[in-house]
């Protein structure tokens, strides 16, 4: 009797437990296809927020040299405003982005109000309507929207006080031969 049970206990453990995994599967597929839409299937309404990461920029004690050391030994492009790394567009992969490196001198400003040593630019889509959209859920706006040939930038905080640079990007600013942009 005591093998028989033991091995009926066996069974339902191993029943048990290929329908707990089934169970699991399934939901994950589930996620997973509600998930992974391409944006072509998005919202009409609903666009995508942040759509990527648009520059990396530092404090450091000396750009000047360490644009250098990156360029001597990581093997950097550099200019005088560090260094710009060309991407495809995952959403439409025809399409060149860009996403700028830059260091910046230990006393600047430009990442104020925070006291941090560094600020992320994200790239987004529609900025203004993020900004109304921010702004209806509390988030501080530092500045207001300014206008460039390369698209158009904010800086809100993050509840950490993290200065962030949104930015609405043109990118074909970066791509288009210098006769055209004339």
């Amino acid at each position: 009797m005591e093998v028989n049970r033991n091995f009926s206990d066996g069974i339902k453990l191993i029943f048990y437990s290929c329908a707990i995994l089934f169970f699991i599967s399934f939901t994950v597929a589930e996620i997973s296809k509600t998930n992974t839409k391409p944006n072509s299937e998005m919202d009409k309404d609903q666009k995508k927020k942040v759509t990527g990461i648009g520059g990396i920029f530092f404090k450091s004690k000396d750009p000047e040299k360490i644009k250098e050391w990156y360029s001597q030994n990581l093997g950097l492009v550099t200019d005088q405003y560090g260094s710009m790394f060309e991407f495809r567009n995952a959403d439409k992969p025809d399409e060149k982005a860009y996403l700028q490196w830059s260091p910046f001198g230990e006393k600047t400003t430009y990442f104020e109000p925070s006291q941090k040593d560094f600020m992320i630019n994200y790239r987004v889509e529609d900025l203004e309507g993020l900004v109304e959209e921010l702004k209806k859920n509390g988030v501080q706006i530092v500045d207001s929207i300014e206008t460039y040939d390369y698209g158009k930038f904010v800086h809100i905080l993050d509840p950490e006080n993290n200065k962030i640079e949104l930015w609405e990007p043109i990118d074909s600013v970066f791509t288009e031969p210098e006769d055209i942009k004339k």
